[in-house]
């Protein structure tokens, strides 16, 4: 008796075929293409991110191959200015030695010149000493 179909299974069928059209149509379909959109929209978002990762990943890799590029040239750069700049230090260093070296031989000769004119005015500069000590000595006596 519990289980038995009457007339109001019949209703009951009808009845839920309904409503389950009407729950599709109403809900379910629209539902459906709401998921289907949030997925083709997370699924865009995903593909974004990766090729932007990727674009991220490659410019890094420019970026890392620049700066090193870049590091080389500024050593290379550098060693050659260092070198340069060695080349021009010991240039004027060796020019700045003659010159010392061609002031020392200049004042050596001048001090030769003024040691033979000594000299060479040693007898007269002692006569006139000798001559002065003598008139000193001679006019004190007076």
């Amino acid at each position: 008796m519990f289980l038995l179909p009457d007339g109001t299974f019949w209703f009951q069928l009808v009845n839920f075929a309904i409503f389950f059209a009407i729950l599709n149509v109403v809900f379910l379909r629209p539902v459906g293409e709401a998921i289907k959109k949030r997925r083709a929209y997370i699924d865009g978002v995903q593909s974004d991110y990766e090729r932007y990762q990727h674009q991220i990943d490659t410019l890094r890799s420019d970026a890392d191959s620049r700066r090193s590029a870049a590091r080389r040239a500024a050593e290379e750069t550098v060693a050659k200015a260092r070198s340069s700049a060695e080349k021009e230090a010991q240039t004027i260093i060796e020019t700045e030695n003659a010159q010392a070296h061609a002031i020392v031989e200049q004042a050596r000769a001048t001090v030769a010149l003024e040691v033979q004119a000594a000299k060479a005015r040693e007898a007269e500069l002692s006569q006139g000493l000798a001559k002065q000590l003598l008139e000193r000595a001679l006019g004190s006596g007076k």
